[in-house]
């Protein structure tokens, strides 16, 4: 089969149920297309206890020169009530200029045009004077154990190092050539718990009320705020995500209170940085809170989450001037470089290459009917070929 048609590409990958963690055959259907341009493909899968198995996989054609990664993954999310798609979310129908399925945009769509441009290239250029990679996880969308993380340890005991690295996930909030990624805030994670007393409602003064306290050092996270932002990243944000007594009952004080919170931060704290503010803050709520006046302090425990995602900002101008410049040449438009948004793979790429993320319209992703137009399948390819180009050309590591 050929490549160089990314709508021909999509619907063969839409059609491999991949939902997290299965590899649905979509691992097999994008080695039949790499193959044939040259690739060496390899597929490795990754475990650990407690974890789903995953497949993931590895293509590189050429063996020296600059290197240049397109990173990515093909499960999916659920596709939460099937009666409720207008088309079937596995059987990737086009109407009206829109094909429709599950991973339209996140990320099959990207997959798919990345396939195609490096196919296009082919056949007009020859290979590239250097070697380019496609490292796909299939554990993106799940606990991101068995995925990336474990596949670049994989290629890096293998000898693979890289110069440059392109995430394909759906970047552009409105249109193709809106923005690009050139970083990611950090993720951290927690939970609060205070101990009170079980008791009767109608007999307080024998019982502790934790909802009191945890209500208090909550207020304490959420106000004021952590930072006004920087240059580069939008002012950190906290948001408590629930607050738990696990009570079912109307007449009784519960004995215990927790609340889980997150916070995506800014290069302004680190990781150590940052857990030291959210205790200070709650050391100070706490010596000032009582579970009832005229008692003791609260006490509280604070849990991290097992993973903290880190700050991080991609300052290569080679990398994001030939994205930019192939995203303005095809559409017109001169991306916004932004940091916005939730984490991505590129946290774990980071450490081995500079990364930006470049995609489609993510405006459907995860949705009902995810579905992506058929102009912009035309355009990315387009998009990422002269990127490719651009690339090879001003390469220099």
């Amino acid at each position: 089969m050929t490549a160089t048609d990314p709508v021909a590409n999509l619907q063969t990958l839409i059609r491999c149920p991949s939902v997290t963690p299965a590899e649905g055959g979509a691992l097999s259907a994008l080695t039949a297309m790499l193959l044939p341009l040259g690739f060496e493909v390899d597929r490795m899968s990754a475990s650990e206890p407690g974890t789903p198995d995953v497949e993931n996989l590895y293509a590189r054609l050429g063996k020296d020169g600059p290197h240049l990664m397109f990173a990515g993954h093909t499960d999916v999310v659920p596709v939460g009530d099937e009666t409720s798609w207008s088309h079937p979310p596995f059987a990737a129908d086009i109407a009206d200029g829109q094909l429709f399925g599950r991973g339209a945009v996140d990320m099959k769509g990207g997959i798919a045009c990345f396939a195609a441009a490096i196919a296009r290239y082919i056949a007009k250029r020859g290979a590239p004077n250097g070697s380019v990679s496609f490292l796909i996880t299939g554990d993106e969308e799940g606990p991101s154990i068995n995925g990336t993380v474990k596949l670049l340890e994989w290629a890096v005991e293998k000898g693979e190092r890289w110069d440059a690295c392109v995430v394909g996930e759906p970047t552009n909030p409105n249109q193709l050539g809106d923005m690009i990624k050139i970083g990611r805030r950090g993720s951290l994670s927690g939970t609060i718990t205070v101990q009170g007393v079980q008791g009767h409602v109608a007999y307080p003064h024998l019982a502790d009320n934790p909802v009191r306290s945890i209500v208090a050092l909550t207020q304490a996270l959420l106000d004021p705020p952590f930072d006004n932002g920087t240059a580069s990243f939008q002012p950190s944000n906290l948001e408590v995500t629930t607050i738990d007594v696990g009570n079912g009952a109307g007449n009784v004080i519960p004995a215990k209170a927790t609340a889980s919170f997150n916070i995506r931060f800014n290069d302004t704290w680190t990781a150590e940085t940052l857990k030291a503010e959210i205790v200070a803050r709650l050391d100070r709520a706490s010596s000032s809170q009582a579970l009832r006046p005229g008692r003791a302090p609260t006490k509280y425990d604070v849990a991290w989450g097992a993973r903290v995602s880190p700050v991080f900002l991609t300052r290569n101008n080679e990398l994001i001037a030939s994205l930019s410049s192939a995203i303005e040449t095809v559409t017109g438009r001169a991306p916004e470089l932004s940091t916005t948004g939730g984490t991505s793979d590129a946290r774990f790429i980071k450490d081995h290459c500079p990364v930006v993320e470049f995609g489609l319209v993510g405006q459907t992703m995860h949705m009902i009917d995810e579905s992506v137009a058929l102009a912009d399948l035309e355009t990315l390819t387009a998009i990422y070929e002269a990127f490719i180009e651009r690339w090879f050309a001003n390469a220099d590591v």
